[in-house]
């Protein structure tokens, strides 16, 4: 999924969303980054069926452990002020105590947790640049970049820090998800 300019000139939220509610924009997802729309291509088979196997075994431990809410696709903004971002992460998870109230356009905060599924045909560098760091930098408590070519799992921290998960390894939920653990395998098995 690369992203690729819609516009070059600086747009506000405002603008993106009168951009939005056009009509021939109705089928398509778009991103404000920086002041630029972006658009979002279709994700491919192997990254929906990776982020299916991925939300199931979140939404059911969350749900199980009445943790917080884990969604697919929704678009977020740091805050009112951040003019000039809305992002749409692969999957979130919001702690049960952060979880906002429902609306129909952007929520405006940054999920406890928001993972990026990397088709085959991205760029790893662009992803974290565009959104990985952003997530970070405004209150996000982990991002998870799927590299589904590797395969590989990056969580990534405020701080600056990064741990690596390779097939064979277990992954952990840390704090966000206490308990949560999941062999590699079982993320990147998409077929018996």
């Amino acid at each position: 999924m690369t992203d690729s300019p819609v516009k070059t000139p600086s747009v506000t939220s405002e603008e993106f969303e009168a951009f939005l509610a056009l009509p021939e924009n109705q089928d398509r997802r778009f991103e404000l980054v920086h002041g630029e729309i972006v658009e979002k291509p279709m994700p491919g088979y192997l990254h929906q069926l990776i982020s299916k196997i991925l939300f199931l075994l979140l939404h059911n431990y969350a749900d199980a452990h009445d943790l917080g809410e884990v969604l697919y696709e929704v678009r977020y903004r740091a805050h009112p002020e951040d003019t000039e971002n809305d992002r749409i992460p692969d999957l979130t998870f919001t702690t049960k105590a952060r979880v906002p109230a429902i609306t129909s356009g952007v929520v405006m905060q940054i999920p406890d947790l928001c993972i990026e599924v990397l088709s085959p045909d991205d760029y790893p560098k662009q992803m974290r640049d565009n959104s990985a760091y952003y997530y970070l930098e405004n209150g996000a408590k982990q991002v998870w970049v799927i590299y589904t070519k590797k395969p590989l799992i990056e969580v990534m921290y405020p701080d600056g820090q990064s741990d690596f998960y390779y097939p064979g390894d277990t992954l952990h939920g840390g704090d966000l998800l206490p308990g949560f653990e999941v062999a590699l395998e079982e993320i990147f098995k998409v077929r018996d």
